[in-house]
C-alpha cells in the first residue's frame, strides 16, 4: 500500500453481550494488525440485554472487563426472557427490525463506510444486512465487502428469507476457530454456501476476533483488493 493510500473504512459489529466500547476494547489487536490499512468505527447495539441470573446456556460472549455493564444484543431467540442462543430455534425473534434500522442511521451518520465487520451475533447480522443490500431493499447499504468473524446462520424461523435466492456476490472473509465453543465451526461453515466465493480464515483457537502476525498476510490479501 502507498503512503498516500487511504485507509478503507469498517463498520464494526459486536456479539451479544457486548458494546460498541467492549468490542473495540477486544479488536484492540487487530487494530494494531491492521494500522494504516482500516479504519474501524463501532457502534452499540440498540437492545439492553437483562444481567445473567445464574444462567447456565447464555452465550458466554460478556467481556471478561470493563464491559459488564451495559451489556448489549442485536436480537433476542427468546421473547419472552429477552435472551438469546445461536442454538435456539425459534419461530419468531424480537429487535431485529430496530437493529436493522440502527446500523442504516450509522451508515447515515458515520458513513460512508467501504465495508462491514461482525463477531458472532454480529457477525450472523451482518450476513442479513448483506442479504438485505443485495435484494436492494436497503438503498443506504453500500458496502462492498464483508468481514464476518464466528458468523452462523439465524435458526430463527423468521429470519430464513435472508437465505434464500442465489448466493450473495458480496466479497467475503470467513473468519472462525477450531476450538470455538460458543460457535462451533461446523455452525460458521453452514454460513458459507450463502456467499459466492466466501473466503476462510481458520484458527486453531476459540471465540474471539485472532490478530497474530500469522493472520496478517490474509487480512491484508483480502482487504488490500478494495484499495
Amino acid at each position: 500500500m502507498s503512503k498516500s493510500a487511504v485507509p478503507l473504512r469498517i463498520l464494526c459489529i459486536h456479539g451479544y453481550r457486548q458494546n460498541a466500547n467492549s468490542f473495540r476494547e477486544k479488536t484492540g489487536a487487530l487494530r494494531k494488525l491492521l494500522k494504516k490499512l482500516v479504519e474501524l468505527v463501532y457502534i452499540s447495539a440498540p437492545h439492553e440485554v437483562p444481567a445473567i441470573q445464574n444462567e447456565t446456556n447464555q452465550e458466554p460472549e460478556k467481556t471478561a472487563s470493563g464491559g459488564e455493564e451495559d451489556q448489549r444484543g442485536w436480537w433476542f431467540s427468546d421473547v419472552q426472557a429477552r435472551g438469546f442462543n445461536a442454538k435456539q430455534e425459534c419461530e419468531s425473534s424480537l429487535g431485529l427490525e430496530e437493529s436493522i434500522e440502527a446500523v442504516k442511521t450509522a451508515v447515515k451518520d458515520l458513513g460512508p463506510f467501504d465495508g462491514i465487520l461482525g463477531f458472532s451475533q454480529g457477525a450472523a447480522l451482518v450476513a442479513m444486512l448483506c442479504a438485505l443490500q443485495e435484494q436492494n431493499l436497503q438503498p443506504d447499504f453500500n458496502f462492498r465487502f464483508a468481514i464476518v468473524v464466528a458468523g452462523f446462520r439465524s435458526a430463527c424461523s423468521q429470519h430464513q428469507r435472508f437465505y434464500k435466492g442465489p448466493a450473495l456476490t458480496i466479497p467475503s472473509l470467513h473468519v472462525f476457530g477450531q476450538d470455538d465453543r460458543v460457535i462451533p465451526e461446523e455452525m460458521s461453515r453452514n454460513l458459507l454456501p450463502a456467499f459466492d466465493g466466501a473466503q476462510i480464515l481458520l484458527h486453531p483457537g476459540g471465540h474471539f476476533v485472532p490478530a497474530k502476525s500469522s493472520h496478517r498476510q490474509t487480512y491484508q490479501d483480502f482487504l488490500m483488493k478494495f484499495q
